[in-house]
């Protein structure tokens, strides 16, 4: 039997899984992009600090890391030096974004997996938003539409959380995260000049100087929001893996993880950075070399050449290919597929020994569902690793604003070079972004971003290896063939921006 699953709802873009089912089980599955935009190519020609601002386009949920991988990128290519400053403010933007961007996905994206929205007609109290969402059900319901309005219905058939209580209260929980998630986002605007697509970061810093009413105010921000983490994110994340634990064991992609690491402790190029950087293949951490990563393209809507490295990729659209079925391209670390995104990140940073608050997150939450640590490769795992990513980036942001130095330089004075090259990289809240910037005659001669959807929502490579989140589907037992709720949460748990990915 065959099913599409698409389009997916509450994820960025215009995603479809093609699925086979046989015996209830998920024999295959293939990924799809389904349109193309063409970044790397009308970035040529332009003057290099236009890259930050477009390439931030490429994303309106994750823009603020896009436009640090450019500005790491450029910085190397300028052979730049970067004050105290320009770091530290680089860090409490993306910081700040990548919050937003954690409960975003497990309150809007993610949670309706889970949480019975019915459950809310039998709400009797007084809170005037809960009241309003058990009108608005109510009203959807006895309407008799096949396709009720979002984003609350229509839903899957499947299992959902069965304590009443438990379902009011998280929903009560999805709007006060509107709430909080706006506050993260102000937190970011603060230093980066507006959300989504920031103003004031470029190469080597940020044009907002760090007055010290911004400081009180940013910080003040992030309390709130390291707050609801703790109090609420954190413990919403533990009621949903305790009430579904068999999803420890569903969705493991079949590869190698990836993370570049994030937010740098230091100014100087390759530094430590809050997350370290590491390859984990066949059970060991490898450090990262950027030649190592080529993208195939067999089964991918172009006709340019295959298997190239990041520095000598190129864009030729063919979208009429035999036999392609998707406009992502399929990028390979060593020709292995791996997975990038919170699991690989946390697995990564823990393996090494590297974060005391990663390795103690980790023990800790293990301990309580009486898991492995290897387990963050799958469903629950992913949710679990963006609270603790969470949890881990609030404390280093209230850290980290203490360290501004408001009389100091923000940036440095840029001069761009006749010629040059760089790699920019860095976490978005999805996974590995690299970018990476080629400079000729002072304007851009080549541009390849190779970001996080690209690497879990890859088609088969050249190899014919499924790409990670085809890996987590294939195999997996699904009660309903044609909603497959048990798929839908597997594609959920990777959080797909398929912006990012067909760029």
């Amino acid at each position: 039997m065959k099913v599409d699953l698409g389009p997916i709802t509450r994820i960025e873009g215009h995603l479809n899984v093609h699925t086979t089912v046989e015996g209830g089980v998920v024999t295959d599955a293939r990924c799809m992009g389904e349109m193309f935009r063409g970044f790397e190519i009308f970035l040529q020609g332009r003057n290099p600090l236009d890259a930050q601002q477009i390439t931030q386009r490429i994303c309106g949920v994750c823009p603020y890391a896009h436009a640090i991988a450019s500005s790491y990128a450029q910085e190397q290519a300028y052979q730049q030096a970067v004050p105290p400053n320009g770091r530290i403010l680089h860090n409490l933007i993306q910081g700040a974004n990548h919050l937003y961007d954690y409960l975003l996905h497990f309150y809007q994206l993610a949670a309706l997996d889970f949480v019975d929205i019915t459950a809310i007609l039998k709400y009797q109290g007084k809170d005037p938003e809960l009241t309003k969402v058990k009108n608005w059900v109510k009203a959807e319901l006895a309407s008799g539409k096949p396709f009720p309005a979002a984003p609350f219905l229509p839903r899957l058939s499947g299992n959902y959380i069965a304590n009443t209580e438990l379902n009011i209260g998280a929903i009560k929980h999805y709007l006060d995260a509107l709430e909080i998630e706006r506050k993260a986002n102000q937190a970011s605007a603060i230093f980066g000049g507006k959300f989504p697509h920031a103003t004031a970061i470029f190469p080597t810093g940020c044009t907002q100087k760090p007055r010290i009413d911004l400081i009180t105010t940013y910080v003040s921000l992030i309390q709130e929001v390291r707050q609801f983490i703790h109090d609420t994110y954190i413990p919403d994340v533990a009621a949903v893996a305790a009430g579904f634990p068999n999803y420890w064991e569903i969705g493991a992609s079949k590869g190698g993880f990836l993370s570049y690491g994030l937010l740098p402790l230091s100014p100087k190029p390759g530094g430590e950075r809050l997350f370290a950087p590491g390859v984990l293949l066949d059970g060991s951490v490898q450090k990262v070399d950027f030649e190592r990563i080529t993208q195939d393209i067999n089964n991918a809507r172009y006709s340019s050449p295959t298997g190239l490295k990041v520095r000598d990729a190129t864009l030729t659209p063919a979208p009429h290919k035999a036999d392609a079925y998707s406009w992502i391209k399929a990028p390979r670390y060593g020709g292995k597929m791996v997975e990038v995104g919170p699991a690989a990140r946390v697995m990564i940073d823990y393996l090494q020994g590297h974060n005391p608050k990663v390795k103690s997150l980790v023990e800790t939450f293990a301990a309580k569902a009486k898991i492995k640590p290897r387990q963050l490769n799958s469903v629950l795992g992913r949710h679990l690793s963006r609270a603790i990513c969470a949890a881990v980036i609030a404390d280093f942001l209230l850290e980290e604003a203490e360290r501004l130095d408001p009389a100091g330089p923000t940036m440095a004075d840029l001069k761009i070079p006749a010629s040059g090259e760089g790699f920019g990289a860095t976490e978005a809240s999805r996974g590995a972004l690299l970018h990476y910037i080629r400079i000729e005659n002072h304007k851009i001669a080549r541009y390849e971003c190779v970001v996080p959807t690209t690497w879990n929502a890859s088609p088969r490579d050249d190899q014919g290896t499924p790409g990670a989140m085809e890996s987590a589907l294939i195999g997996t037992k699904v009660a309903n063939p044609e909603d497959q709720m048990e798929s839908v949460r597997i594609v959920h748990s990777f959080d797909p921006c398929l912006a990012c990915a067909v760029h």
